[in-house]
């Protein structure tokens, strides 16, 4: 730990992020100590030195101990305290990014214990008491009357520890004083080891079954509705190598997301596979991507993995046991891929046992099935789309799903599309607008054919698909406006464009609207009930997650879109900090592009003009233009707001990009972020207690837009976004225009009504879970209380609630109310504490995360997939492509 004496204990922590036990604290906050090294209770006179010096480092780091925890690390040998102590504080490093510098436990343990440990933990409680009044007691987690024990200065409240009856201390037997019980937040002798600890202290529990928790965090990404951002696919590989052998008992029958069921379905190859949960064709190909060591998303191919005959047999079984219009639509999806896996199958080899495969690859390749080259009884006619293919032997006409709809679509046939598309209701939800903007130029008014079908079509839908149909609709719309798109890929990108259509009219988008809000509140009502909801109207400003697989790993996890407000002082420092190889040279910038409120260029901070203003309104650090390990390099850029609104300077756009054209991935270490000005230490260019924000800068990408700032409204829209380097950007004077194009799109795109938004899905959930919903204002304590009328439906709440009509404002302790029972609280800061189970969603860390155990956490990722489909009837085989056999 600290000090000046070298540990005498070594443990290898190099892998501790990257282990099962580092997730599970990460993800639950569990710690695991195993039964058969401890050798008795609490070793009084032998570990009370150590397991004080260890809650003191745990402290520094936001975390304590809870008493079942701590009787478990007292009754180890002292050498195994050391060791998992060690661990403990090098995978909670890791996850705050201070792993820079490891740190024994503490120093000449087990020979030497400091006799000031004890003072070191108990000085930092009293600061810590200073800065948080809402800790939980650390034996029944209540909130309120909490009380530090003296000497030991455990946190406990008046139940669990009523001072006038107690002798030791419940959780460490310390002889509590007679005196003076409790610890006051002045006094300490030892004003030195007094640091500045902020937040609530997370407490760390015993874990008890590391495997069940393991395989429940595992069921609970399979069962995600969304694709998995980096950290999650992270944590889904690693939970799906350590899953138990026998895959028939734990392997849900639904995985919904077919990147994750490629992960675990790879992990039980080449012994076990089964077949049936692959439906499509395209399941094959993420199997073999994920068999071969890549992300199974099919954007970067990898060197596959040679496939065993065995395994070979099953996939071209499962192949030809599909439709084959289906496998030929989805090998001409993914061309290139399939001609790579085709190479390790040897579909032709195994044409008389799975003959519908081999005709499949015959097509995509062109050749006879038979003889493996063109001939002159061999004819490929193929129209724009690739649609249609003949073959020699086995003559094979065909003529894609997509291909048809878009013909239907491009003469006005909404009619025809519609009774095409009703049998994919994926594609019938995502076509939606196009098929409204059709019909509209027919007749303004929903057709029945329509109307009579969405209602079944929509409870087959996923909440992705269900979510971007309605934020599409429900919007106004103006002729020529621009239009953006996030195209799937690797990195985050953003494409934009005028669109020239008209918009459709709200006969149309209404009904359609109304039937989708009629759904998402049916799926919600599904949800198990609370008694109670608690909501912040700041949630309208974090838009739904979508495009995730591309998202970066972020300290504070802010959906793509959403805006913030920037901290209250007014002023922040940006940083960005990278390490090269021995073998490179990297030159990483970054710079701060200002405009007016008309997106009129003003000026730049960069590393060719490093102060911008009379006022030094933003100054730049200095530009760095290589960074060797051990070190790396680091730039910073102040911006104060005040100063720059005051010069008419309305929006600043912040960009980070590779001088010399190094991808980010081929660094060692990379990332950027920005820290609360007002609240970093004097002298310190960087203070990570001040940091608001950190990001991975990754991926084969150059170019990063994390954010732009309103300095007006004192906001920032969280971006998250990469740009195209085909022009470059090595000075981002040369491309102000194109930057500001790019940001002013986004923030029309992400403007109120036209995406659904994390408020949207609270409120929908809310209403169909309780008969009580509060909502707290912005920038007020006030609350808005709404309650169900005894003869008032699910729906007609639902509505009153999304729309706020019908509420009563009034006053009242939030904890309180939320200790009454079952709470649903979805909150932007975790401000509030709760006593009782139900489910909670928080954007910031606060009081709320010391909730227990039975309170479920919630990502904004699983409110979007508390709303998966009530109908999972549907087949792709029930409507696709013709096909034509002719002998």
């Amino acid at each position: 730990m600290s000090g000046g004496v070298r540990s005498v204990v070594r443990v290898d922590t190099s892998t501790a992020a990257d282990d099962l036990d580092g997730l599970l604290v990460r993800r639950l906050a569990n710690v695991y100590v195993d039964a058969k090294r401890v050798v008795g209770p609490d070793r009084v006179g032998v570990n009370t030195g150590g397991i004080a010096a260890l809650e003191a480092d745990l402290v520094q780091r936001g975390h304590v101990l809870t008493a079942p925890l701590r009787t478990a690390l007292g009754g180890l040998r002292p050498v195994d305290l050391a060791t998992h102590g060690m661990r403990l504080l090098a995978r909670l490093d890791a996850r705050l990014g201070n792993d820079r510098r490891h740190r024994p436990l503490f120093a000449g343990f087990p020979a030497r214990v400091p006799n000031y440990a004890q003072a070191r933990y108990s000085t930092r409680i009293r600061a810590f008491l200073l800065n948080q009044p809402n800790q939980p007691c650390a034996i029944c987690g209540r909130t309120g009357d909490i009380g530090a024990l003296a000497p030991c200065a455990h946190l406990l409240c008046s139940t669990c520890a009523p001072v006038h009856e107690l002798r030791a201390c419940p959780v460490c037997a310390e002889p509590i004083r007679l005196r003076e019980p409790h610890l006051t937040p002045a006094g300490s002798r030892t004003a030195d080891m007094l640091v500045p600890i902020t937040g609530t202290l997370a407490p760390l529990r015993l874990g008890v079954d590391r495997d069940a928790d393991a395989l429940g965090e595992l069921l609970a990404l399979l069962a995600r509705r969304t694709p998995l951002g980096p950290q999650d696919r992270d944590d889904l590989t690693l939970l799906a190598a350590h899953a138990p052998a026998d895959a028939e008992r734990w392997l849900p029958t639904e995985i919904p997301v077919r990147e994750s069921k490629a992960v675990v379905l790879a992990g039980l190859l080449p012994d076990h596979l089964p077949a049936d949960r692959l439906d499509t064709a395209t399941d094959v190909l993420r199997v073999l991507w994920a068999w071969s060591g890549a992300h199974p998303d099919l954007l970067t191919p990898p060197r596959l993995r040679a496939v065993p005959r065995r395994l070979r047999r099953t996939l071209l079984a499962v192949l030809d046991g599909l439709p084959l219009e289906h496998v030929y639509e989805d090998l001409c999806r993914h061309r290139e891929a399939w001609l790579r896996a085709g190479e390790l199958l040897h579909p032709f080899d195994y044409i008389d046992a799975y003959p519908d495969a081999a005709l499949a690859f015959a097509a995509l390749r062109g050749t006879d099935p038979r003889t493996h080259r063109a001939g002159p009884a061999l004819l490929i006619a193929a129209d724009a789309h690739g649609d249609s293919v003949t073959v020699a032997a086995n003559r094979i006409v065909v003529r894609t799903f997509a291909s048809r709809v878009e013909t239907l679509l491009a003469a006005g046939d909404a009619a025809g599309a519609t009774a095409l598309l009703v049998r994919r209701p994926g594609e019938l939800v995502r076509r939606l607008h196009h098929l409204l903007r059709v019909r509209a130029g027919n007749e303004p008014t929903l057709p029945a054919e329509l109307a009579a079908a969405l209602p079944g079509v929509l409870r087959r839908v996923g909440p992705g698909p269900l979510l971007g149909a309605w934020g599409r609709l429900r919007a106004e719309r103006t002729v020529g406006e621009r239009r953006v798109w996030f195209p799937r890929g690797s990195v985050a990108g953003a494409y934009a464009r005028n669109d020239p259509g008209e918009p459709v009219p709200v006969a149309l988008s209404a009904p359609v609207c109304a039937l989708i809000e009629q759904e998402l509140t049916c799926r919600a009502s599904k949800l198990p009930r609370h008694d109670v909801a608690f909501l912040d109207a700041g949630l309208d400003d974090l838009i739904a997650p979508f495009a995730e697989h591309s998202t970066a790993r972020a300290l504070v996890a802010i959906p793509r879109g959403s805006i913030q407000p920037m901290p209250p002082g007014g002023r922040i420092r940006l940083f960005l900090h990278w390490m090269q190889a021995a073998d490179q040279r990297v030159d990483l910038d970054l710079s701060v592009a200002l405009y007016d409120a008309n997106w009129e260029y003003l000026g730049l901070c960069d590393y060719t003009n490093l102060v911008y203003g009379p006022d030094r309104a933003v100054v730049h650090s200095g530009d760095f233009t290589d960074a060797p390990a051990p070190h790396g390099a680091t730039e910073f850029v102040d911006l104060d707001i005040a100063k720059l609104a005051a010069q008419d300077v309305r929006y600043a756009v912040v960009v980070v990009f590779s001088y010399n054209d190094v991808a980010f991935d081929d660094l060692l270490d990379a990332f950027a972020g920005f820290q609360d000005l007002d609240a970093v230490a004097a002298g310190r260019p960087f203070d990570p207690s001040a940091v608001r924000q950190r990001f991975d800068l990754t991926g084969d990408a150059r170019i990063c837009v994390p954010m732009t700032v309103d300095l007006t409204a004192r906001t920032a829209q969280w971006t998250d976004l990469n740009l195209s380097g085909r022009d470059g950007l090595h000075n981002v004077f040369r491309h102000t225009d194109r930057l500001a194009e790019l940001a002013r799109d986004l923030r029309i795109h992400f403007a109120p009504g036209g995406r659904a938004t994390l408020g949207d899905l609270a409120r929908i959930i809310a209403a169909a879970t309780t008969d009580r919903v509060l909502i707290r204002g912005r920038r007020t304590e006030e609350v808005t209380e709404y309650r169900r009328d005894a003869d008032e439906d699910v729906d007609a709440f639902a509505a009153r609630v999304r729309e706020g009509v019908g509420g009563t404002a009034i006053r009242l302790d939030p904890a309180e109310r939320l200790a009454a029972g079952r709470a649903f609280v979805a909150l932007v800061h975790g401000d509030v504490p709760i006593a009782g189970p139900g489910t909670l969603y928080r954007l910031y860390p606060g009081p709320s995360d010391t909730a227990p155990a039975d309170m479920r956490r919630w990502s904004a990722s699983d409110l979007v997939s508390a709303f998966g489909p009530t109908d999972q009837g549907v087949s792709r085989t029930s409507g696709g492509g013709t096909v034509v056999k002719l002998p």
